[in-house]
């Protein structure tokens, strides 16, 4: 017979209220206060109930010196959502190329991908982010990878109509092959 399993504790109104105080100051960018509290004992790598971590909030919403800070102090730059998204990807996607290099230099992985096969340069070439593209590129990013319905780098950029994008992959191809 095993010994009955005790139930999760509740947290109290005050450790919520604590909690939502945390990620809004990390939304917010307030790399002081996320120093301090990462000192006194804040897991780097807390999530929100979207799966959400702090660095994947600091670094969406382009707030530099939270993620340094985060980054810093042991956050995941490997560590997505519950929708599989990274925080790389998420760089890519806004067009946030200081943040994009942050993320590299600090692990991120150049060719991590979603569940559904999306990489940090597919969001890039699909938005027509040169600069993001060609940063991805010389950090090593496979220009012909597809995506889990085949879609590749250069067809994603294509169908989105971007502008500039489109020749950066194909020339990116070309050296490859």
């Amino acid at each position: 017979m095993t010994a009955p399993s005790s139930p999760k504790p509740e947290l109290d109104d005050a450790a919520l209220a604590f909690a939502e105080q945390v990620f809004d100051s990390t939304r917010k960018g307030d790399a002081a206060r996320l120093a301090d509290l990462l000192r006194r004992g804040l897991p780097a790598n807390i999530r929100n109930h979207n799966g959400d971590s702090l660095l994947m909030l600091a670094s969406y919403h382009g707030h530099l010196d939270a993620s340094r800070v985060l980054l810093e102090n042991g956050a995941d730059p490997q560590l997505c959502n519950d929708k599989g998204q990274s925080p790389l990807a998420g760089a890519a996607f806004k067009g946030n190329l200081a943040m994009t290099r942050l993320l590299l230099d600090h692990g991120a992985g150049v060719e991590s991908a979603s569940p559904d096969g999306k990489t940090a340069l597919m969001m890039a070439a699909m938005f027509d982010r040169s600069d993001i593209v060609e940063l991805l590129l010389e950090r090593g990013a496979d220009p012909s990878r597809a995506d889990i319905n085949g879609v590749t780098p250069l067809a994603a950029a294509q169908t989105m109509g971007a502008r500039d994008t489109p020749r950066l992959i194909a020339d990116a191809l070309a050296r490859h092959y």
